[in-house]
Formats: C-alpha cells, structure tokens, sequence
C-alpha cells in the first residue's frame, strides 16, 4: 500500500472511508513509482538441472554436460547461444575450478546431441563441457560426490535474432539435483552370496526384449565382463565407469545387434588374494563364488547356456586365463587384453575360441614377461600353439583411427578363417597406444568386428 498513510489506512479498515479519502489514496497509489518485477523469461524458470556423463574409452568416467531442465521451450528462432553465456565450476574436494563451456543448445530431452538444431525448441538447455578439462573426472579410486557439486550461472541475456528475450542473466547460479550417465545409468545392482557366505556386488544389464517380455520363449547370451585390478572396491560402480568394458555391450547400438545379458561383478574391498601371485580373480574365494554367480544365474534367467562369453582387461584377462582351464566346457569364447597366465595349462582350452590383445611395449603386464612370474600373452599364446592351436597373429599400431583399425581386424579374421584358426592373437606396435602402454583394451570393445566374431561363436557344432 504504497503512498497510503497509515491514519489512510487505518481509516480503510474500519469501514469509514469517504469519497475523498479513496480518491486521495487512488491519487497517491497512480503517482507511486511501481514496484520493481523480474524480468520475464521465455522458457519460464528452470525447473531442475542435471549433470551428463560419460564413460569414455580411453579417459574413464568425465562429466561431459549440464542440462537444465525449464518450465516451457526454449525458442531461439534461428538464434545460437554463445558459450560464453554461462560459467560453470566444478566444487570437488574443497575446490572449486571453472569448467570450459563448449557448446550449448536446446534439446528435447537431458543429452547431448552431436547435431543439435536451433530452429527445434526443447525444454531442455544443453551446456556441453570440454572432456578434457583437468576437473572433469567424475570418479578416483571411488566416485566422487557429483551431486550438487555443480554450480551453473547465466551471465548473460539470450535473445532471439529479432530481440525477444528467451533466458534472462541473473546472479543466482543453480546447482545440479540429479547425476545422468548414459547406458550405466540401465544396469541394475544387486549382490550375489555364495554357498560358503563369500559375497560379490554385480551389477547388470538387461536386454530389452527380456524387460519388455520376460515370459518369452527366447534365449539370450550372457557377456561376463571381469575388470582389472584397480578397481577392486565396495562401491559397485567402478567396474562399469572405470573402463569402457561391461558399458559397451550394453549401448543401444550394440544391443540392437547383438541383444544380451551382461554381468558385471566387483570384487570387494579388502583385497582377499591367497598367495603372491595377487591378481583378484585368480583368488579361490573369488573365482568360486564367481563361478557360483553364472551357474546361478543361468539358471534363473533366459540365458543360452552355449553362448556365455568372458570379456576381460589386464587382471580381468588374467582371470580368464586362470578361469577357462578350470571351466573348459562353460565358456563359448574369450576375449583377454592385456592378461597373464600360466603356460602349463593352455592345453586344457585349444578348443575355445580366444581374441587375445597385448601392447608389445606394456610396462605393467609386460608382453612376454606377464607379472608375478606368471607369463603374458605373447607366452601363453605360444604355449597354446605348441599344444596344438592354431594362431593367427596381426600386428598394427594402436591409435589407427577406428575404420582402419576395423579394417586390419577385419582382415585377420579373413585369415583366420581361411587357415579355419579360433585363437587370434593382436599385438600394438610400441608407442601406440595412447595414455599408457598397458591400457590396450581402449579400441578393442569398440571395435566392431571382434565383438560380431565373438557373438559368433558357440559350443554347439
């Protein structure tokens, strides 16, 4: 009641206003400056912001985006957003970093878009952020606390070409409420305990057939994917973030060619390893229950029992070398990167199809040598030829772009099957592998043509 005097006021409320009384007030209040009002927003306020992430093949788990969900869409008519319209800071272990704003667009849904097309409105504005970013990271040794750690502010105005404010600049910043990681964010988690109490996390994925109808008559693959040894823990997510292993037969693209189960198990903290050999899989507490995990859940899913399939990475692939002469009828086919094992027992598995990879240069599972006296591939697969395999053996560089590097897979597997050979055998000419000599396995479960050979393979004739 601005312009009214309280005696006005008071005059009002007791019912004995007259005539001049309301016309002095009515005078006073049209003479008052009025009051001061937002200004007025397109796309309406926003309702909830998000972070993207993503699993990427050679850098882990990275926070690639923001998406700030608003209350109607956003309408650029022709217009682009400049990047410099809003800041973004990353707050992570009592510091907090800019983050380098890339692109932002409007979207129809909280992803990012490769191709995003600005006459679309969407009510949902995409603030892609450089991966490469020293603070992107998502996780260490464990994931880090993302939620709300995101702060997100509008610096300036965005308008249309024609000048219509669409998002209005302000000083309150909003933070992230939800964390979106696509494809992780479909595998369900559970836990698993076996017959002696041993207890292992998983996590798993679904075909959507199965969801959609899981009375069906139809059977599906099952991909057990082990991980390496950095990421034993208790969180049960690293062994899906970590490395782009169990996340990459699960994306949309690979299940509509290749639909299946895919398990994921993690082995928990404290590392319970017997011996010096110290490679987690290789444990008799762990591979047991392990082993006890596909039995069991073979049997409570529709899993063709002749197409269940070991993926692993460094002491994952050890695992497989340790876990296929045990089980040399359970396993239809094998991939191992960067693995070691014990030579003495290749004679056990010259019957399952393996794709084994191996930098020439890896300092940490060296080729030849392996680790813990254990030898690496080129070792095993020598002694696996000895005992009466035959291999196919291709060598190229490790950072060839992804066609050519299809194309030299590709015509390997000519080979091999030309000389009718189920054990190939990749070696990556040294300095070529990218971030680190032993981290091979960065193209191998992106790379098409292994993984249509392994869905290839099965025990039956």
């Amino acid at each position: 009641m601005r312009g009214i005097t309280r005696r006005t006021a008071l005059t009002i409320a007791a019912g004995t206003v007259t005539a001049s009384t309301l016309s002095d007030a009515a005078t006073a209040a049209a003479d008052a400056p009025a009051p001061r009002r937002p200004a007025a927003s397109g796309a309406g306020p926003a309702l909830r912001t998000a972070l993207v992430t993503r699993v990427t093949p050679r850098n882990n788990w990275r926070v690639t985006a923001v998406a700030i969900h608003y209350a109607n869409p956003i309408a650029l008519c022709g217009g682009v957003i400049p990047p410099s319209a809003f800041q973004v800071t990353a707050d992570l272990g009592g510091q907090s970093a800019a983050r380098t704003v890339s692109r932002v667009y409007p979207n129809t849904a909280a992803r990012t878009n490769a191709l995003p097309n600005a006459e679309r409105p969407g009510r949902y504005l995409i603030i892609e952020l450089d991966p490469d970013d020293a603070n992107a990271q998502a996780s260490g040794t464990d994931p880090l606390p993302l939620h709300r750690a995101y702060a997100i502010r509008q610096v300036a105005d965005v308008r249309t070409p024609g000048g219509d404010l669409v998002l209005a600049a302000g000083p309150l910043a909003t933070r992230n409420d939800d964390v979106i990681t696509p494809v992780v964010d479909d595998f369900t988690a559970g836990s698993f305990t076996d017959s002696t109490g041993f207890e292992l996390a998983f996590r798993l994925y679904q075909p959507q057939g199965f969801v959609r109808s899981p009375g069906a008559a139809t059977r599906y693959p099952l991909v057990v994917t082990l991980h390496g040894g950095g990421e034993v823990a208790d969180n049960n997510m690293t062994q899906l973030t970590a490395n782009r292993i169990a996340v990459t037969f699960a994306k949309p693209a690979r299940q509509r060619r290749h639909p299946a189960f895919v398990l994921a198990p993690q082995i928990p903290l404290p590392r319970p390893m017997d011996g010096p050999d110290g490679t987690d899989w290789t444990d008799p507490k762990v591979r047991a229950a392990l082993v006890e995990l596909i039995d069991t859940f073979t049997t409570r899913r529709p899993v063709d029992a002749d197409r269940i399939y070991l993926v692993g990475l460094s002491s994952g692939a050890r695992g497989i070398f340790n876990l296929l002469p045990r089980h040399p009828h359970t396993f239809a086919a094998a991939l191992a990167t960067a693995g070691w094992g014990d030579p003495s027992t290749m004679g056990r598995i010259t019957h399952i199809p393996i794709w084994a990879d191996h930098s020439i240069d890896d300092p940490v599972v060296p080729y030849r040598e392996g680790r813990f006296g254990k030898p690496g591939t080129w070792t095993l697969m020598n002694a696996l030829e000895s005992a009466g395999a035959q291999i196919t053996r291709g060598e190229w560089a490790n950072d060839l772009p992804k066609a050519k590097f299809e194309a030299r897979s590709r015509a390997l597997l000519n080979r091999a099957r030309r000389a009718e050979s189920h054990v190939l055998f990749t070696s990556y000419t040294p300095g070529t592998t990218p971030v680190s000599p032993h981290f091979a396995w960065a193209q191998t479960y992106e790379n098409d043509v292994v993984i249509d050979w392994l869905f290839d393979q099965s025990r039956r004739p």
